[in-house]
Formats: structure tokens, C-alpha cells, sequence
């Protein structure tokens, strides 16, 4: 294991137990087999969606992403405008495997996941349906070549979303944001979306059984969430940071994380997205646009020492 890869703290026993009512066992097995039911649907399904035109593909994403939430018992809010078309650098703190068809239902995108995503079972072969970009985590010398392929699809107009933090937090800390994935942006010159996820319980605390963190396993977290009862979650969509703002990523990322820390300066909420059915969006304020003006961005320098681009799931290490 390379000593260069990012860390959380967080563990399965200190942060992902869930406080509040639960399922019954019946219940909890009968969520599970939806959600088994749509990831099959997802991957025959697949194929004849891609034909599709952008609009109702995306709405196709939108609804089974959505409904693959919801098979899990789990109430979804988006807040926030994704503004008009075009290549996006997505980014958003990490805190559980849910969290990629969380932001597919809010925002269709490509993901950029560990290259390990590809050998499990059935999830390995709907994700390289769905066009997700695989990193080699282990590997330092492969991360030009992984930013490379965020800044083709980014310059062919495709939405890539990152986890720049590069493992699982349980949603009460966040990490650092790596800066790597953020140079792909500097690259192809395109915004940077940040996204705040939060997965919340009844009572407006921190939900636990989601965060899928440390050592857990993943049938452990499948049958943790499937069990729970009472949770929602919310997505974010912040202000864009529009491109050549800023020149180095090291400023990007830094700006980046602080808008999905809920800094006052860069965190106000948007205007409402229109939602799908079932899932109600809710209104905000607007703080900042693609108008801004901005200094055009510096050439790309690939300095990769101490930084790595995100993975869709986390490194498993104790605290």
C-alpha cells in the first residue's frame, strides 16, 4: 500500500451506527432485492438508453438512479441549479458507495472510480456501462495518464464527478481535497461544481448507517441501510467556479473545498432545480455566476508529488 494515498479516520464502529427506528427484517430483505431487481434492469437496459438523445437519456439516468436511492428507503433532496450544459468538473465530499447514484439522480455525469470497482459483482459491470473513468489508486506514474482522460471527456462536453477527498468520511469531518483531478479542469478550461452530500436522520443529525467508511464490508453497509429507517438524503449543487478564476489547482481545490465545507463566502445555496418526481427541490440565493471575469489559467505543469485525484469508494485503514 502506497503511503502517498489519502486516509480517513473514520471507522464502522465509531461512525456508522444508526440511531433511530428500523426496518423489519422482511422489509430490510425486500429493499435489498429492489435494489438487486434495478442494478439488473440497469445493466440489460443499458445498451439501448445510450442510443438515446442527451435529453432522454439523462432523464432515464435521472429516474433509475433516483430509484435505486429510494429501494434503500432513503428520501432525496436536491438543492441547487446545474446551470446551463457543457463539460463540468463535479466534485463532492465522500461518505458512502450511495453517493454515486445520489449525484447521478441530481446530475447525470461520468464518475471517476479506483480501477478495483471493476472485479465486484455486477456494480463492476453497470459502472463501465455507464462510462466511468477507472484510476489505479496504488499506482502514482498512472495519474497523468488518468487526468488526461478527465480532460478528453471534459473537452467532449461530458460531466465528470470526482471525490477529491480519495476515501470515505462519515459526514460529520471532512478531508483534504486532493489537487490532481483539478488540474483536468485547468486543462480543458471548464467550470468546477462543488456538491455538498449530506445523508441526514429524522431529527436533522448525521445519519450514520450510510457512511461507509474504514474496514466495512460491503454487505455489511448494504444490510446497515437496508435495516434503517428514517433517512434522507440532500444534494447541494453550489455556485460554479468559473474557469480561469483561479490558475493553479492548488488554489481550485482549496476554493473547492471550502464551498462544500459550507464556507459563508462560497456555500450559499442556489436556485431550485427542477426535480424529479417525488423529489422536491428547494429555493435559495444565488452567490455566484459564469459571468465572473477571470484571469485565463496557466499551462498544466503535472506536478504530481502529494496529490491524487479522487476514487469512488474509500481506502480501508483504522483510525
Amino acid at each position: 500500500m502506497s503511503v502517498w494515498l489519502p486516509t480517513s479516520p473514520c471507522t464502522p464502529e465509531a461512525c456508522a451506527g444508526h440511531e433511530g427506528d428500523t426496518a423489519s427484517v422482511p422489509r430490510a430483505v425486500l429493499r435489498l432485492a429492489a435494489a438487486v431487481a434495478l442494478i439488473l434492469l440497469g445493466i440489460l437496459g443499458a445498451p439501448p438508453v445510450r442510443l438515446l438523445p442527451a435529453g432522454p437519456r439523462h432523464a432515464v439516468v435521472r429516474a433509475w438512479s433516483a430509484a435505486l436511492v429510494r429501494a434503500f428507503g432513503i428520501r432525496i433532496t436536491v438543492h441547487g441549479s446545474p446551470g446551463p450544459g457543457g463539460g463540468r468538473l463535479l466534485v463532492a465530499n465522500h461518505i458512502s458507495w450511495l453517493d454515486i447514484p445520489l449525484v447521478a439522480a441530481a446530475l447525470p455525469c461520468r464518475m471517476l472510480a479506483k480501477s478495483d470497482i471493476r472485479a465486484w459483482p455486477v456494480l463492476g459491470r453497470l459502472a463501465g456501462q455507464a462510462g466511468t473513468l477507472f484510476i489505479e489508486r496504488d499506482r502514482i506514474r498512472a495519474l497523468p495518464a488518468t487526468v488526461t482522460a478527465v480532460t478528453r471527456a471534459l473537452l467532449a462536453g461530458d460531466r465528470v464527478t470526482v471525490f477529491p477527498e480519495g476515501s470515505t468520511w462519515c459526514g460529520r469531518a471532512q478531508g483534504t481535497f486532493r489537487r490532481a483531478a483539478f488540474q483536468a479542469a485547468l486543462d480543458a478550461r471548464v467550470p468546477v461544481q462543488p456538491l455538498r452530500l449530506t445523508y441526514l436522520r429524522c431529527d436533522g443529525q448525521p445519519a450514520g448507517a450510510p457512511a461507509f467508511v474504514g474496514d466495512d464490508p460491503l454487505t455489511a453497509s448494504l444490510w446497515r441501510i437496508a435495516r434503517a429507517r428514517g433517512v434522507r438524503a440532500e444534494v447541494r449543487l453550489l455556485p460554479r467556479i468559473p474557469p480561469g478564476r483561479y490558475a493553479h489547482r492548488r488554489d481550485l481545490a482549496a476554493a473547492a473545498q471550502r464551498a462544500v465545507a459550507g464556507s459563508a463566502a462560497t456555500a450559499a445555496i442556489t436556485t431550485p432545480l427542477n426535480p424529479l418526481p417525488g423529489i422536491p427541490a428547494q429555493p435559495g440565493t444565488p452567490s455566484a455566476t459564469d459571468r465572473d471575469s477571470a484571469n485565463r489559467p496557466a499551462a498544466s505543469v503535472h506536478h504530481w508529488v502529494s496529490s491524487s485525484p479522487a476514487a469512488a469508494s474509500s481506502l480501508r485503514t483504522p483510525s
